[in-house]
């Protein structure tokens, strides 16, 4: 359930952006090859447009790389589910559609409750193709981790990704992006 203050947010974030133009994208997610479901997110190409554009061409695979196939390393209930490394798979790679890095281009949106998409770093201006998805409210990651979109529809399969996760995030089944894309 989303905490009161985050309802409110999205709630206003869809008031004064009706006609948002803000991309949408997707992903169909499996737990060792069985179907979860289909996760759609919206970026903020308005408040973080570099970060958003990354995430973005990294789900339509427009450059010859990207989301497909590749899986949810970690996995920490309560917290988050962290994936997007596309090169090692296993949470010590990753690659931005700017090169191996870029800079955390602000933090203007903070960690308020879960279906946040926030990039995954090992420090400053660290970015790449590694992200994670809020499962509650994290305000020790504000202005250390750039909020760049949010689960629209589609966090039940997010929960159920949840479930398959333990307190140090190692993941009981292969959990994958079997396909991605916008809308």
């Amino acid at each position: 359930n989303l905490d009161k203050h985050f309802r409110l947010r999205l709630c206003t974030w869809k008031t004064f952006r009706r006609d948002s133009t803000n991309p949408v994208v997707y992903f169909e997610v499996s737990a060792d090859d069985e179907p979860l479901g289909h996760v759609t997110m919206e970026l903020f190409l308005d408040i973080v447009p570099r970060t958003a554009e990354n995430f973005r061409v990294l789900c339509t695979g427009e450059r010859g790389y990207g989301f497909k196939n590749s899986i949810f390393h970690r996995i920490i209930p309560d917290f988050i589910c962290q994936g997007g490394d596309i090169t090692k798979y296993d949470g010590t790679g990753g690659l931005s559609i700017y090169g191996d890095a870029f800079e955390d281009e602000n933090f203007d949106v903070k960690h308020t409750g879960p279906g946040l998409l926030s990039m995954a770093n090992c420090g400053r201006d660290t970015n790449n193709s590694q992200f994670f998805i809020t499962l509650k409210k994290a305000e020790h990651l504000d202005f250390k981790h750039v909020v760049f979109g949010f689960v629209k529809d589609g966090i039940d399969v997010v929960k159920k990704m949840e479930s398959f996760g333990s307190p140090k995030g190692i993941v009981s089944k292969r959990i994958m992006i079997t396909d991605c894309g916008q809308i």
